[in-house]
């Protein structure tokens, strides 16, 4: 156990998937998988561990932002022997031609944050793990499910007067989110696997948004996808 976990080792899978929000992680966890054990409520950081088609699989919340991730994702690693990371998380559209509801796999996150430097990576742009992303790419053609790939901004400042344009036409960034460098960071740490796959909440160029009530119940496609290649790992 951790000051931030209390799960038994053996109470975490090889795969987890990481929702934000731990009212998400129990979505998933009441509605997807059998034989649920809450094994992890520390700060109200939910964690289950239950059976998808038979295959074990752990669901835990990162929280929001790079701190809270890098602390929650760097223990999974470390301590509780994890593989696999799959972030499925929200995000904020920098273009028209991504639409709410759209699912993206990121294949790398540009960020300015400082949370890597700080540990010696001087580098602001981070892959995922390919090995993930191919089995998300068999998933989905499996399932039939369109898919965006590319590159995401990982940012700390929700609230910020970015140029949007910028991000998109120079930096190449398709949306914003929060909390992939971290994750994949310590994934390129720890020698293990992380990708992240991403449901479009908001517009940010025609202002378009869901609901947080959306946000927590209605990203079913994108939990659908993680949930077939956590178990086809």
């Amino acid at each position: 156990m951790t000051p931030h976990n209390e799960a038994k080792t053996d109470e975490i899978a090889k795969t987890v998937l990481m929702p934000g929000d731990p009212l998400r992680a129990k979505y998933i966890a009441d509605n997807y998988l059998t034989d649920v054990t809450l094994v992890n409520s520390v700060r109200n950081m939910y964690a289950y561990t239950g059976l998808y088609k038979g295959k074990k699989i752990t669901v835990m919340a990162s929280g929001m932002g790079m701190p809270s991730i890098g602390i929650y994702s760097y223990e999974l690693y470390k301590f509780y022997n994890v593989e696999n990371i799959i972030r499925i998380g929200s995000a904020g559209s920098y273009t028209k031609d991504i639409n709410l509801y759209d699912v993206v796999l990121v294949s790398d996150c540009y960020t300015e944050s400082s949370f890597a430097k700080v540990q010696g990576f001087n580098g602001n742009i981070i892959k995922s793990s390919e090995y993930l992303n191919n089995k998300v790419r068999e998933i989905s053609k499996k399932l039939n499910k369109k898919i965006i790939e590319g590159r995401v901004h990982s940012t700390d400042v929700f609230y910020n007067d970015i140029d949007i344009i910028d991000l998109y036409n120079n930096k190449k960034c398709l949306c914003a989110e929060m909390e992939s460098f971290a994750l994949f960071y310590n994934a390129l740490k720890f020698k293990k696997n992380a990708t992240c796959i991403l449901t479009i909440s908001d517009n940010l160029i025609t202002k378009k948004e869901t609901t947080s009530l959306d946000r927590q119940n209605s990203f079913n496609e994108m939990i659908k996808i993680a949930l077939e290649t956590a178990i086809s790992l």
